[in-house]
This record gives C-alpha cells, structure tokens and sequence, in this order.
C-alpha cells in the first residue's frame, strides 16, 4: 500500500531515483515510526510523513518524521553521532558507497522528570532505547547496553535513595529552556561530543528546569529496553524506576548542567 511520504528532491538526489521511488510506492517505507523530532509515534498509511536524511562523513540514516514536525529534508550531522554504540536517530544505516542497508538501530527514548530523594525533588532524564544494544563489532543477540555504560562510569543502583556520583566529563546541554544534548568526553581529549542529541530541542517544564538550575546537575537514569515504558505521570515513572533497580536493571550518575 503506498505511503503518505514527501521525498524532497535534494533527498532523491541523495539516495537515487530508484530507492526514492521504492519509498513512495511503500516497499521500504515504514507503517508506523517514532518521528525523528517529536519522538512520537506516527503512520505513514495514515498522515503525510517527510523522508529526512542525516548523512555524516561516511554514513548516511533515513528517518521518518510527521510532516508537521519537519520537512523532507538533508541535515549534515557528524560521524560521530551516527556510529556511536547508542544511536539516537531511527531508520536504516546506508553505507553510501555499497548503497546496502544495515539492520535497523536501536532508538534511544529520552524522559524527563522530577524524581524525589531524599526529601528533595532533582531533574532526571530516563534513558531506554526501543531495542538492545549491542557491542560494535559484536555478532551476538545480546543486550550490552548498561555494561558499556558501566565502563563509562555509570554506577548500578539497586535502590533510589541517594543522588548518584557526578560523572565527570559528561554533562547536559540545555539552552534557552529546552533540552538539546547529552554531552560526553571525546575520545581523542578534545571538545565533547553527543552521546544523544536531539534533533529538535526538547520542551522540559518549569519545574524541571527550576530543579536543574537549583542543584546545577541533571541525573540520568538508563535501563535496557523494556525495563521502564512510556509513562504518562512521575509518579508512574518513579514506579517504573524503582522496580527497575530492584530487578538490576538500572544505572544512574549526576552531570553537570550546561547552558541555562
């Protein structure tokens, strides 16, 4: 059945006639998608949808996102963001000189939310990826997603009962109120590098950025896939935390906040 898909012309000229042709008559198209932006789900039977292709120096990814949120487009992002162990951007990896698809990645979902310890209410974001995450290189079926975080520096928690370590190094971009990145160290020792980024900058709400300026940290909590779920309130949140830890299926650390 054919998509409701908008291929610009600079993305048909990217990725050739003949796959943007095989996108609009719905061979390779997805139904439904997190859109690209938003990070909610759409379907492309049923509302326009826009092909957005992010191409780094070697790679290429081809997202989807609600033709609402973004025009059909090219965005340059670089290497880095595309070949990290945690990708933030859904869709198929394209090596753009083979022109063969990889399986798709891994999605990584970001919630922000107030989480209470202690007596005092701190800025979270709760991190789970819509897949597990393997090892690069690695050929198995296994999940490594809190053992690579672990070698990062991420600490596993068994309970919420006191504020994570801070993370040295790492640190949450926030600017003009609204969320923009997780920054890491960069592996040559120069200036950080995203670990996740959005690719619209996220709303938080008052509270939370209130919270955030009053300690200067964020904590990020991260389980496997599965672990936590969409949550509609904090409350259900903290449930879902809580469990998560007690199960060990949970690791956190504070960061400090970057930008205001």
């Amino acid at each position: 059945m054919p998509r409701m898909l908008d291929v610009s012309d600079e993305v048909r000229a990217e990725i050739g006639d003949e796959e943007a042709d095989r996108l609009l008559a719905g061979e390779n198209a997805p139904g439904s998608y997190d859109c690209t932006s938003c990070r909610t789900q759409g379907d492309s039977e049923q509302e326009r949808t826009s092909t957005v292709l992010f191409i780094g120096d070697e790679t290429a990814v081809l997202a989807f996102a609600h033709a609402t949120c973004l025009p059909s487009q090219v965005v340059q992002v670089t290497e880095e963001q595309l070949q990290g162990a945690v990708k933030s951007i859904t869709g198929d990896t394209v090596d753009l000189d083979s022109d063969k698809a990889a399986p798709e990645q891994a999605v990584l979902g970001v919630t922000s939310g107030l989480v209470l310890i202690a007596g005092e209410l701190h800025p979270a974001l709760v991190v789970e990826p819509t897949g597990p995450i393997v090892r690069p290189g690695a050929t198995g079926l296994g999940d490594d997603f809190l053992p690579l975080l672990i070698e990062q520096g991420f600490m596993p928690l068994t309970t919420i009962d006191s504020v994570p370590s801070v993370l040295h190094g790492w640190s949450v971009l926030l600017a003009v109120g609204q969320l923009h990145a997780v920054l890491q160290p960069s592996a040559n020792g120069g200036q950080p590098v995203a670990w996740w980024q959005a690719h619209q900058p996220l709303q938080v709400t008052e509270s939370w950025r209130a919270a955030a300026n009053k300690h200067q940290q964020v904590l990020m909590f991260a389980a496997p896939v599965g672990s936590i779920g969409r949550q509609p309130r904090e409350d259900l949140l903290r449930d879902a935390l809580d469990k998560a830890a007690a199960n060990g299926k949970l690791v956190a650390a504070a960061m400090p906040l970057a930008g205001t």
